[in-house]
């Protein structure tokens, strides 16, 4: 009988070390938002930089900075 409650709380307990609070979950999802915002800044200069002088391309490459302000 006795192992029996061993094997139970070691059940709890690992349950409860293995799942993450709401409140990690969504830190998590915040820190992927600011990776991707970050990876679509470092496209749009790399976009400014390849357009140069020419105004077409640069306004093409705003599609990134409006997809990383979208992201705010």
């Amino acid at each position: 009988m006795k192992s029996i409650y061993i094997f139970v709380l070691a059940f709890v307990v690992g349950l409860t070390l293995a799942c993450s609070t709401p409140q990690e979950r969504a830190y998590k999802a915040q820190e992927k938002v600011h990776s991707e915002r970050l990876k679509l800044v470092d496209e749009y200069k790399k976009c400014v930089e390849n357009a140069g002088t020419d105004n077409v391309k640069i306004e093409a490459c705003d599609r990134y900075l409006k997809a990383a302000e979208a992201l705010k």
